[in-house]
């Protein structure tokens, strides 16, 4: 066990330590000495969470140690809110204004509700789902001022705050609650990390097939000298990986869709869960359409219909185990629309099918990295084909 737990750390320090090099390389000539200096240990230990926390050996480490007293559940979010308050002070920053209550909130509510309710079964229940959605609205609706980007000056790839939301949600759904397969660790398989490329190719060509023919994406070229271009790839695809693929990953196939495949397979009846979910889907996908100004108002709709209509038959032919293809249904599609700020029917409707392309690479690879990487790979596109989105 301690021989598996060193590698793991070794592993996820030699990832942060190259991750910590191409941060330097990036601000090189933006950022003081001492103020990368100030960045450095703060930068590195929480990216060595990151890739560490979600693995299987430190999972147990930290189930074993809370199992001895139950007060030692908060002393991983308290350590957590410490170094963010540090970092601010450090930074000359207050603790008093903005929204500080509201990073307590996240980093302390999910896992003192799970340790409130000290469940230990892996059943899943409304009371999980509920916790999901109060500690995910949040960090969804509500800016946080106190970023703390790593670092305060120069080009970052997240912010500190970010960062911890990432981990007190592993920590709080994954250990504290217990909740098997989040997937959140880094690991190299080729195998999965075919599937990904497959996944984003079948995706992008549907997106180029359909942007295409409706004037939604168009061909505008690079006018950035090459070298400026690639940097900006480069930079673009590691700050989309470790921002935003990491964070909506994990929430959205890490824990909604694991969790609803579990409650559903309890259930033994997928059709009333595909029902319920389609019809109320259906209704906010007609809803989207038909509020927002441009052609194609029924788009959302029709691809509702479409990945249920899928998952509907998946799931009739019994191959595969049951409710996890309705889950994708349900997660796809909700992704989709929670995209309603983006004030476009076109994407919408394809951020629907991101969303299936997303969980089905979460399904087949068991890894939100994986996931993760599909939508790095979607969202960096337009950049790297040198294409530009008519909204």
């Amino acid at each position: 066990m301690r021989n598996e737990i060193q590698h793991s750390i070794k592993f996820s320090i030699l990832i942060t330590a190259g991750l910590t090099i191409i941060l330097l390389f990036f601000n090189r000539s933006q950022i003081t000495s001492i103020d990368f200096l100030i960045s450095l240990p703060f930068f590195f230990l929480a990216y060595l969470s990151v890739f560490s926390i979600g693995k299987k050996n430190i999972l147990v480490l930290f189930q074993d140690w809370i199992r001895k007293d139950r007060i030692n559940v908060l002393f991983f979010p308290a350590l957590l809110l410490i170094i963010f308050a540090i970092y601010q002070i450090i930074n000359g920053h207050s603790l008093l204004k903005d929204n500080f209550p509201l990073v307590v909130y996240i980093l302390f509510f999910p896992v003192i509700a799970f340790t409130i309710r000290n469940e230990t079964s892996q059943k899943i229940g409304w009371f999980d789902f509920t916790v999901f959605v109060l500690t995910l609205l949040p960090t969804a609706f509500t800016e946080v001022k106190q970023q703390g980007e790593l670092p305060f000056k120069g080009q970052g790839f997240d912010s500190l705050f970010h960062i911890m939301t990432i981990l007190t949600t592993v920590y709080a759904f994954g250990i504290v609650r217990g909740i098997k397969e989040v997937g959140f660790f880094p690991e190299w398989r080729w195998k999965s990390f075919i599937t990904a490329i497959l996944s984003w190719a079948a995706f992008y060509l549907l997106v180029l097939v359909v942007g295409f023919s409706v004037d939604f994406i168009r061909v505008v070229g690079y006018s950035e000298p090459f070298e400026i271009l690639i940097r900006s790839i480069i930079f673009t695809l590691i700050g989309t990986f470790l921002h935003t693929a990491l964070f909506e990953e994990l929430f959205f196939r890490g824990i909604l869709q694991n969790m609803l495949s579990k409650r559903i397979g309890q259930a033994k009846s997928w059709k009333i869960f595909w029902l319920v979910g389609f019809v109320i889907l259906f209704g906010c996908a007609l809803l989207v359409g038909y509020t927002l100004e441009g052609q194609m108002k029924w788009f959302p709709a029709l691809v509702t219909v479409l990945l249920f209509a899928a998952a509907w038959l998946i799931e009739k032919s019994g191959k595969f185990e049951m409710g996890v293809y309705t889950s994708l249904a349900l997660t796809g599609v909700t992704f989709g629309l929670v995209h309603y700020h983006a004030k476009s029917i076109v994407y919408i409707g394809l951020a629907c099918v991101a969303g299936w392309a997303y969980g089905y690479t979460y399904i087949k690879t068991k890894n939100v990295f994986y996931s993760a990487i599909v939508h790095t790979l979607v969202n960096t596109s337009i950049l790297i084909f040198g294409l530009k989105m008519m909204r």
